[in-house]
C-alpha cells in the first residue's frame, strides 16, 4: 500500500495471548483501510442505536461507518477483562511507543484512532490528530495538540479565503458533537459486547473529550510563559 502510511498496534497480555491491529491510512485523506469480518453483525447497521446527530443518508449507508471499523475489534477483545494487564506497543514509520497498562487504557487510543478515521462526518473532524498520533497522551499534550490543530486549521480556512475563528468556540463546539457521538456510541457497543472492555475504552476517550474544552483555558494560562520569547 505505497499511498498509506501505517499505524500498529500490538497488545501482549499476561497469559501469553498477543494481538496485533494495523492500521493502514491514506496519505492523502487519512481514510482508514482495515480488514473487516465477512458478515457484519446487527449492531453495526445505521439504524441500530443510531447517533442523534448522525447526518449519514440510510439509503446511500446501511452500515454505520464506525461499527462497521470497529466490529472485528470489538469481537477480538471480547474475551478480556477492563482491569486485566496488558503490555501494549504503539508503532509508527519514525518510533515505537510502549506501556504496561490495563486492557481498557490500551484499548482506547486504538478505538480513538479507528472512530476517527471510518467515514463517520462528526469524529472526522479531529482527523488530523492521527497523523501525528501520540498515544497513552496525557490531558495537557491533548489539549496542546488539539488547540494547535483548531488554529492550524483557521489559518489554511484563511489562506482559503473563508472565514477564521480565532477563539476556542469552535474547538468547543467540535467536542460538544464528538461527545454525544461518544455517548450514543456506548449504547451500540452494549447491544454489541460480551464483555465492558470495549465500553470502557469508550468511557475513558469520552472523560478525555470533556475535560479538554474545560481545562483548556486554565492551560493556555499556566503555559502563557514558556512563549515569552514570542510574546514581547
Amino acid at each position: 500500500m505505497n499511498n498509506h502510511f501505517k499505524i500498529v498496534y500490538a497488545y501482549r497480555f499476561e497469559d501469553g495471548t498477543t494481538l496485533r491491529f494495523d492500521l493502514f491510512l491514506d496519505h492523502d485523506t487519512l481514510a482508514l483501510t482495515l480488514e473487516k469480518p465477512d458478515a457484519l453483525p446487527d449492531w453495526t447497521l445505521l439504524t441500530h442505536n443510531r447517533c442523534a446527530i448522525c447526518p449519514l443518508d440510510e439509503r446511500s449507508n446501511r452500515y454505520c461507518p464506525v461499527a462497521a471499523q470497529l466490529s472485528g475489534v470489538v469481537e477480538k477483545f471480547s474475551t478480556f477483562v477492563s482491569h486485566d494487564k496488558v503490555g501494549v506497543a504503539c508503532i509508527v514509520e519514525e518510533r515505537t511507543y510502549s506501556k504496561n497498562t490495563t486492557v481498557q487504557m490500551g484499548l482506547s487510543p486504538l478505538l480513538g484512532i479507528i472512530m476517527t478515521t471510518s467515514g463517520c462526518p462528526v469524529m472526522e473532524q479531529l482527523k488530523p490528530m492521527v497523523r501525528f498520533h501520540l498515544p497513552f497522551a496525557s490531558l495537557e499534550e491533548t489539549i496542546f495538540r488539539m488547540v494547535s490543530m483548531h488554529l492550524v486549521a483557521q489559518y489554511l480556512r484563511k489562506q482559503a479565503g473563508k472565514s477564521a475563528e480565532w477563539s476556542l468556540d469552535g474547538l468547543v463546539r467540535i467536542y460538544a458533537e464528538v461527545g454525544q457521538v461518544n455517548n450514543d456510541f456506548a449504547d451500540r457497543l452494549l447491544d454489541a459486547a460480551q464483555n465492558d472492555v470495549n465500553v470502557n475504552a469508550l468511557v475513558n476517550l469520552d472523560a478525555f473529550a470533556k475535560m479538554v474544552p474545560l481545562a483548556a483555558e486554565s492551560m493556555l494560562r499556566k503555559i502563557n510563559p514558556y512563549f515569552s520569547a514570542l510574546l514581547r
